[in-house]
């Protein structure tokens, strides 16, 4: 198994952390532990599951993690359009679009190992 710093998904959902960190610096200040404090949770959860589930004994295991990732994208999508109906966010659909991306990347990485795994 590779090293979770050689999957693309893993390089792609780090700079999505690095964007999302720099972006919600700009929020209202009432909104450090509502949404900026959520979307960065989220967003740190994506490579931290990735990284996680690459270390573990099995595939099976590393798929359970991929999901969990798959699942904090999703969470992170919703997030981004509440914001954008707030008017937090101007440039919501440059991060859905990165976000749908990642949440390419996971299911194709999640079906190639349920196939060597079968």
């Amino acid at each position: 198994m590779k090293n979770h710093k050689d999957l693309d998904v893993w390089k792609k959902s780090m700079d999505l952390v690095t964007e999302i960190y720099r972006t919600t610096r700009d929020f209202p200040k009432e909104e450090i532990y509502g949404l900026t404090n959520q979307m960065r949770r989220c967003v740190v959860s994506i490579p931290s599951n990735i990284a996680e589930g690459a270390s573990r004994n099995s595939r099976k295991e590393f798929i359970q993690f991929l999901y969990i990732s798959l699942g904090s994208v999703s969470e992170l999508e919703t997030q981004i359009l509440i914001c954008q109906n707030l008017g937090y966010l101007p440039t919501a659909n440059n991060f859905l679009d990165r976000a749908e991306s990642i949440k390419k990347m996971l299911n194709g990485l999640i079906k190639s190992l349920k196939v060597r795994t079968d």
